[in-house]
């Protein structure tokens, strides 16, 4: 029935933008036409959490963040945020382009993605 996720991030400044997702991630990608960047994303998990209000966020999982976060200061990253442990992951937020924010995080929470033994 759903075969896969297309996600989006909406911007003022969408080539820079696309340009990160292309350059500083290296995340393979088709252009859609004129430079519209299609990118294949690495796998990905949802989870619904209970809120006061209804919202959306985006989140990039790493298996190291003290690593990634290294590697991604060394290409020019900025990064919005130290990391905290909120007890579910190890979590920070790296700058777009833009100026807008995105979620990276280690997880410590099981994974569809890493299924324990069991």
């Amino acid at each position: 029935m759903i075969s896969g996720v297309h996600a989006i991030v909406y911007s003022q400044q969408a080539e820079q933008v696309r340009e990160f997702f292309r350059d500083v991630l290296e995340w393979p990608f088709e252009d859609a036409g004129r430079g519209w960047l299609i990118f294949a994303m690495p796998p990905a998990e949802l989870a619904v959490h209970p809120a006061g209000e209804n919202s959306h966020e985006l989140y990039l999982m790493c298996d190291d963040v003290e690593a990634t976060v290294e590697q991604l200061r060394a290409k020019g990253v900025e990064i919005a945020t130290p990391v905290a442990d909120r007890g579910w992951g190890l979590v920070t937020k790296i700058m777009l382009p833009d100026g807008s924010a995105i979620g990276l995080y280690q997880p410590k929470h099981p994974s569809p993605l890493k299924p324990t033994a069991g």
